[in-house]
């Protein structure tokens, strides 16, 4: 899991503290939007990739059914085009401005709603999948450019596999925290402990991973979702300095890993004002 869809504009600079080795992510002025799928809530389509694509990195949403079907903004920002290649190219389509030299393209489609200039939010309607444009059937063109090219893309924390098909369930403005504790620290991590944070503000996880033998913490925000504000995640191996994820952060902190086989550890994290930090445990 990529760190960057969680850094805030203001994140903390990385500090050594006298008492253990603290690491704070440094902002990026590319660091990308927690991109979402671009269909209403518990919407399951299918992300098309393969080679030729133009461009290339492109992804076509595929569903039985989908023309006419609402298309949400991906992530919040301004929009920049609102098009109309007749039956050639992309169509109808519409371009925004998510900042950082990050924008979102969402081609073929059957209506559009919004308009240049117009401030949209994640989960706006900006108009409805079609077969617009050179287009052999319906789907929603989709693509996610960082300074004018076309990235691989990522939703909700996910990076779409290249080249094949896969289903995607939208979590696009469902509530909640998009990111789920695996999801952060990777693939092969398990979740061993968890403590809810005081006031709903959160709750802090502990995985580990059984082939690498390696320790996983991360704190999820529950609260001022999607806006930077103080969250922390630390690891503890006995014996060893502890290692702490802090500063301004817009979803989680961490993940902080540390490979502890048969050794005790210590974890916790903070949202806000809202601490936990645990006894050495989970020794075996």
């Amino acid at each position: 899991m990529s760190r960057l869809r969680r850094f805030a504009v203001l994140a903390a600079a990385a500090v050594i503290p006298a008492l253990g080795l603290t690491l704070a992510g440094t902002t990026q002025a590319s660091a990308a939007p927690n991109f979402q799928v671009p269909f209403k809530c518990g919407v399951t389509v299918t992300a098309a990739t393969f080679s030729g694509h133009s461009p290339a990195n492109s992804v076509d949403f595929q569903k039985s059914g989908i023309t006419g079907m609402p298309v949400l903004a991906s992530a919040g920002g301004t929009v920049t085009r609102v098009a109309n290649e007749g039956s050639t190219s992309y169509g109808r389509w519409v371009e925004i401005d998510h900042g950082s030299g990050w924008r979102t393209r969402y081609a073929h489609l059957s209506t559009q709603s919004v308009s240049v200039g117009q401030a949209v939010s994640l989960g706006k309607q900006i108009g409805t999948a079609g077969a617009t444009g050179g287009v052999t059937g319906p789907h929603l063109h989709f693509e996610q450019r960082l300074n004018g090219v076309a990235q691989k893309v990522v939703l909700h924390g996910v990076a779409v596999p290249y080249y094949g098909h896969t289903n995607f369930t939208s979590k696009n403005s469902c509530g909640g925290n998009p990111y789920s504790a695996t999801e952060v620290c990777g693939s092969g991590f398990s979740v061993v402990d968890s403590q809810a944070l005081a006031n709903g503000s959160g709750t802090a996880y502990l995985l580990y991973n059984a082939s690498t033998k390696a320790n996983c913490v991360t704190t999820l925000k529950a609260v001022s979702l999607g806006t930077a504000s103080p969250v922390s995640a630390f690891l503890e191996v006995q014996g060893s300095a502890r290692v702490t994820d802090s500063g301004s952060f817009t979803y989680y902190a961490g993940p902080v890993k540390k490979t502890a086989a048969a050794t005790c550890v210590k974890w916790g994290g903070s949202v806000g004002s809202n601490t936990y930090e645990s006894p050495f445990e989970h020794c075996g």
